[in-house]
């Protein structure tokens, strides 16, 4: 089985979303996956939660749900109080104004929310207007309930297992370096150029394309913008370099575990499966779950004993973070570390620190006397509270032009 992620309810990009081939369906079943429209924009989590409860229910087996996007698992998971959607209407008026609208409202819900999810946002000030509560007030009766605690409302099926199957960050980025190669042997190219010539060129063309919802949000898509969108007239060089960047500007992929630090009330059992060296699939993850399984439903205690997420019960899940060096906001404290190990950022250490002045010779120094302390950093994380737009002449030690100003961009938010 391949993870679940919630781009995959569209039809199309089957290449690029990394979708369960043929071959593997037939294996077993799989559902969700290609039903709806990539023109649609609307769908949203509550749509997804109601069909997979209506397919559980109605398939009377014990459902696998592979995943990769926590918000939709835990909606599955937990019982969500409110039900009200995105309006679009609030959507259009940008992250910025709508963040700016929910901090008024609600600041302690603006404060666990990207500048930039536009549609979560969205979500708490629709909550507000309808309900004159802040969305953060309702969460907080929701865990109140009976079986609820710090994660939401009570459980919704009494005895889930989680298998968190994990592995080295070196692992996991030489495994992503050879998926891409092999997308782009089995024509990632040509379906992102049919895709773009079928759905995506018009939107560009009335200036409605800004690739944060649906199926144009998918990591891998964007990111060849500008060579899709190349003009006629440009050189086969360029084109090649327009196409080699969109390849390497894959972001790192990371799944944080986002549940609390053991079992409890509120908290299903996680067992941890270390999938960093495939080759021993079957001994250290396979014959694993299987054991733990079968003692599950057999109602006994596994030997196994389930995880617990070292210093999770200290950290804060939703705390913000900003990378000035690749210019983005980053809320969750794995994400953060997560974000630190990656090749992006250490892209960007490696560019400032060739823009940085060579060192100037150090003075003699006369006997006796000691040289003036120098600044240290520790690790790669370079910078300082200002956040900066890449490229631009501040991140290379500059001062930046008049009328210029830093962006965030978007960071991926699990």
């Amino acid at each position: 089985m391949r993870p679940f992620r919630s781009i995959l309810v569209y039809r199309g990009l089957d290449i690029i979303t990394n979708k369960v081939t043929a071959e593997e369906r037939a294996q077993c079943s799989h559902h969700m996956i290609s039903f709806v429209d990539p023109l649609v924009s609307s769908y949203t989590v509550v749509d997804f939660r109601n069909k997979a409860l209506a397919l559980i229910s109605f398939m009377n087996k014990l459902p696998v749900i592979v995943g990769g996007t926590n918000y939709y698992i835990e909606s599955l998971l937990w019982r969500v109080l409110m039900d009200e959607g995105v309006r679009a209407e609030l959507e259009k008026l940008g992250g910025a104004e709508l963040h700016r609208r929910l901090t008024e409202v609600d600041p302690e819900m603006a404060s666990m929310l990207h500048p930039h999810d536009t549609r979560k946002i969205a979500r708490s000030l629709q909550v507000h207007a309808d309900t004159g509560v802040p969305h953060s007030h309702w969460l907080e009766e929701q865990r109140g309930q009976e079986g609820g605690d710090v994660l939401g409302g009570p459980l919704r099926y009494p005895d889930p297992c989680i298998f968190w199957l994990h592995a080295d960050m070196e692992a996991i980025d030489e495994r992503l370096d050879r998926r891409v190669d092999q997308m782009l042997l089995t024509g990632l190219i040509d379906e992102l150029r049919d895709f773009h010539l079928r759905f995506n060129q018009q939107k560009i063309q009335d200036q409605s394309q800004d690739y944060q919802h649906g199926i144009f949000q998918s990591i891998g898509f964007k990111e060849f913008h500008e060579y899709l969108t190349c003009p006629d007239e440009t050189t086969q060089e360029v084109r090649e370099t327009l196409r080699n960047q969109g390849v390497t500007m894959r972001p790192s992929e990371s799944v944080s575990l986002s549940l609390s630090s053991g079992p409890g009330d509120n908290v299903p059992a996680v067992y941890g499966l270390d999938v960093t060296d495939v080759s021993q699939w079957e001994e250290t993850v396979l014959s694993p779950a299987l054991l733990i399984l079968d003692s599950l439903t057999k109602g006994e205690r596994p030997t196994v004993e389930p995880m617990r997420v070292e210093g999770a019960g200290k950290r804060n899940k939703r705390s913000r973070h900003t990378c000035e060096l690749c210019d983005k906001v980053i809320i969750g404290d794995l994400e953060w570390t997560a974000h630190l190990k990656s090749k992006k950022h250490h892209y960007h250490v490696r560019k400032r620190r060739k823009c940085e002045p060579e060192p100037e010779p150090a003075s003699h120094q006369p006997q006796g006397t000691t040289p003036p302390p120098t600044s240290t950093t520790d690790g790669p994380t370079l910078g300082n509270s200002t956040t900066l737009a890449p490229g631009s002449a501040e991140a290379c030690g500059e001062p930046e032009s008049p009328g210029t100003s830093s962006t965030e961009k978007e960071a991926p938010v699990l």
